[in-house]
């Protein structure tokens, strides 16, 4: 069975899977991209963030000196996210809340595939999507794992929009969509669709139980406890960051990888058009206490 089939079938599979509906709420279909849900209520991303912005925002991803050139393209982001729209991904409070999240989860995007190191046509911000994988990994990522054990001649090092690392990562991420990842990793840099909806289930996905997912710190669903107040984590963008990388990016003061993120997440806001006054509060973790520590992430 092709590739191309293969997620076809997934993306059923995937919304099956994960969404869930109150008999009492609103519910609405806006096209083929989300039905049957509330959050199909307000306007789909392919609305608000159209094939030109996409083309803005990585407009290097295809240079010569590109590493994945052919690979990223804005079809495979739009047919991802059509799998995480009827649970709120980039449908979520209004318009302006919505491009917010585009840009923030763009942003963590760009951060992590770009080629860092170009500073002509554009500076790092136009070369998002440069990578699809680790060019050169540091360790085998092979941790002892009894769930999710580490399968003989298979490789674990970052793939992905977001890079995914480690066997219990693909364990996990693989579970959640559906897709053998923990046997066939390599899928990550195969197919661009996948490789998103990998990204969009980690930013939807809380990474333990009583935590909240990237999502619910950025879009205002998650309420702080004392606990976390005392800790200095706050829901905005710096919160997202406190999720997705912990203890690697925050609590570690105003360190340059962290203010990284942070430049792609307020250039992209800018070019997508919303203005400085909407970046909204907490944009680092600076000062964060992280919600899980790099050895139990």
């Amino acid at each position: 069975m092709g590739m191309r089939v293969k997620v076809t079938m997934l993306l059923v599979i995937v919304v099956l899977v994960v969404k869930g509906k109150d008999k009492n709420e609103k519910i609405c279909n806006a096209g083929w991209e989300c039905k049957g849900s509330k959050y199909c209520c307000s306007q789909t991303i392919s609305k608000l963030f159209q094939v030109y912005q996409f083309e803005e925002l990585f407009k290097n991803r295809n240079a010569p000196t590109a590493h994945a050139v052919g690979f990223w393209d804005y079809h495979s982001f739009i047919t991802a996210a059509s799998v995480f729209e009827p649970l709120g991904f980039g449908t979520t409070g209004g318009k302006q809340m919505q491009m917010k999240e585009i840009a923030a989860f763009l942003g963590h995007v760009g951060a992590k595939t770009t080629c860092g190191d170009m500073v002509v046509d554009g500076g790092p911000w136009a070369w998002g999507l440069c990578y699809n994988h680790e060019m050169s990994p540091k360790q085998d990522y092979c941790a002892k794992d009894e769930k999710y054990p580490c399968v003989d001649g298979v490789e674990y090092y970052g793939r992905g929009a977001i890079p995914v690392y480690w066997n219990y990562n693909y364990g996990r991420i693989g579970d959640g969509l559906k897709v053998d990842l923990l046997h066939h990793p390599e899928y990550l840099e195969q197919n661009a669709t996948l490789a998103f909806m990998a990204s969009m289930w980690q930013w939807m996905t809380p990474v333990k139980e009583n935590q909240p997912s990237a999502h619910d710190v950025f879009v205002g669903n998650w309420k702080p406890t004392k606990n976390d107040i005392l800790e200095h984590r706050l829901p905005g963008f710096g919160a997202t960051m406190n999720i997705l990388y912990g203890d690697i990016i925050c609590g570690n003061g105003l360190i340059d990888a962290m203010n990284n993120i942070i430049s792609f997440y307020i250039k992209y806001l800018d070019k997508m058009g919303v203005g400085q006054q909407h970046y909204g509060d907490n944009l680092d973790c600076a000062k964060q206490m992280p919600f899980t520590t790099s050895s139990s992430s």
